[in-house]
């Protein structure tokens, strides 16, 4: 995927992540614990906090464009993959497997297992963590709201 290239933000790349987030909310309401209204309307200082708090926060970048982005957070010997989001116009080009390998090396650099949850209807999105390494262990007992998987990454030599 040379034409892709993932970064990292910081604080200062509010402005990127408020795009990409409300982009994401916008054409995927449903896949999100977060609501478009939560956001909308958000102060700089809430999207700052928010890149300051989250541990690892990525965008995929084509050229000059946005189109995709990934957290990470740590939660005690793993790591969970948050906000995952590719722009409907770029998926299916690896966008999404950019952006999940590069959470899964910075977990494995850390010794940190990968896990996710994702919402049961949304075939493909587990099909394209399947496609990356991911093993749906269905809906977790007890889970409330929308039913969602929790998938974790196959670590290799584990």
């Amino acid at each position: 995927m040379s034409d892709v290239e993932i970064a990292k933000l910081s604080p200062d790349d509010w402005p990127v992540f408020r795009d990409l987030r409300l982009r994401a909310l916008t054409e995927a309401p449903d896949a999100f614990g977060s609501r478009l209204a939560d956001w909308a309307e958000a102060p700089v200082a809430a999207w700052r906090t928010r890149l300051e708090q989250v541990h690892l926060n990525l965008v995929a970048r084509r050229g000059d464009e946005h189109v995709g982005m990934a957290s990470g957070l740590l939660d005690g010997d793993h790591v969970e993959l948050i906000s995952m989001w590719v722009d409907p116009a770029v998926r299916g080009s690896g966008v999404a497997a950019a952006l999940l390998g590069a959470v899964v090396r910075w977990a494995e650099g850390l010794d940190r297992s990968t896990y996710l949850m994702v919402r049961s209807d949304n075939a493909r999105a587990v099909a394209a963590y399947e496609r990356a390494g991911f093993v749906d262990l269905g809906v977790p007992e007890g889970h409330r709201g929308p039913p969602e998987n929790r998938m974790v990454h196959r670590r290799v030599g584990r």
